[in-house]
């Protein structure tokens, strides 16, 4: 790789060497995961000092392009790809990949539903929920904060769902048949910043998942936000 930069451009040095990394990065110079070359080669084959390189790799860093690892070198920060038409849970997706899931748990209990639990579980008012809240990781990086709340008569020990939901449904009989979900783009307050372990302010994507039983009843009402720096949600389309 050969990225060469101006020297007597206007635009700082490290700006340009950012760009020319994040291309390199776009057209997978160096993969998921991978180690890019040692500060000291990267800076020689680009004709700048450390200092400048460092402020690059900081501001990449900053974008979750990167991961820098004291002692240890910069790598490649991976990226996820969900697909949107099957409906599986966290811990399925991860194993998948062959990542080891996580869970850091906030809230396993029963509860008496909120007005919009109320609405969207269909209950009635007063009744209470199974509520489930817990930060999932995968390889110990945190990548979601994911708020889960069942009718509390389908899931009445909630404290008994160790790992992965859906599985322990399952083994309830109250497999999930079909699912909607609703997706947008929001910031990072501080809370899920904090759980997270980014910047307040950062991309996250929120979810909002109905899951359905087969006799139409709802099970599930989650409110996820995913990391916008890990994940890429991926849709097929067909002509019709």
């Amino acid at each position: 790789m050969y990225l060469t930069l101006d020297q007597t451009a206007t635009t700082p040095l490290y700006l340009q060497l950012e760009a020319r990394l994040r291309d390199a990065l776009s057209s997978g110079t160096w993969k998921a995961g991978e180690a890019l070359p040692p500060e000291r080669a990267l800076a020689q084959q680009f004709g700048v000092s450390r200092l400048t390189l460092r402020k690059a790799l900081e501001r990449l860093e900053a974008q979750g392009l990167v991961q820098r690892r004291q002692g240890s070198g910069t790598y490649v920060a991976p990226r996820l790809e969900q697909p949107l038409s099957a409906l599986t849970g966290f811990s399925q997706d991860m194993r998948a990949r062959g990542l080891e899931p996580s869970d850091r748990w906030l809230k396993r209990g029963l509860f008496a539903a909120s007005p919009e639990e109320v609405l969207a579980l269909q209950l009635s008012p007063g009744e209470r929920v199974a509520r489930l809240e817990r930060v999932r990781s995968a390889q110990g990086e945190p990548m979601a904060v994911e708020r889960a709340a069942i009718p509390a008569h389908l899931l009445p020990e909630p404290e008994a769902v160790k790992d992965s939901l859906y599985t322990h449904l399952e083994g309830r009989g109250l497999r999930p048949w079909r699912a909607l979900q609703r997706l947008r783009a929001v910031a990072a307050g501080r809370q899920e910043a904090g759980l997270l372990g980014v910047r307040s302010g950062s991309p996250l994507l929120y979810i909002e998942r109905l899951s359905f039983l087969p006799d139409g009843g709802v099970l599930e009402f989650t409110r996820s936000h995913y990391r916008g720096d890990r994940y890429d949600f991926v849709a097929e389309l067909r002509s019709s």
